[in-house]
């Protein structure tokens, strides 16, 4: 069984046992947290896609680390006009371990 959820103003294809980084998500380090936004469900051939979302089904995962990527090194130049500019950039992230997708049928 997948899940296709939403978080962060991304999309991810999860199912349970994966670990997957997402855009940070204000939970300690082993805290269990529920992620409602599901887009689709699969099993097998069986697919069910929500309009925007599946009623009824959320993603139970447990926050396993929160950290920052690897760093983003920005330059800008303007040739012939001295003109230069050094930025950097760490996107934070928490990683999480997907416990299970929980179906309520009606």
């Amino acid at each position: 069984m997948y899940a296709v959820i939403k978080t962060g103003g991304k999309q991810y294809k999860v199912a349970p046992g994966e670990k997957i980084k997402v855009e940070q998500i204000a939970a300690e380090v082993g805290q269990e947290v529920v992620l409602s936004e599901v887009l689709a469900v699969g099993a097998g051939a069986e697919l069910r896609v929500g309009a925007p979302l599946v009623a009824g089904v959320s993603v139970r995962a447990k926050v396993l680390s929160q950290g920052k990527h690897p760093k983003v090194r920005i330059f800008k130049l303007r040739r012939r006009k001295h003109y230069q500019k050094h930025q950097g950039h760490r996107q934070r992230y928490t990683e999480l371990l997907i416990e299970a997708i929980d179906t309520i049928e009606g």
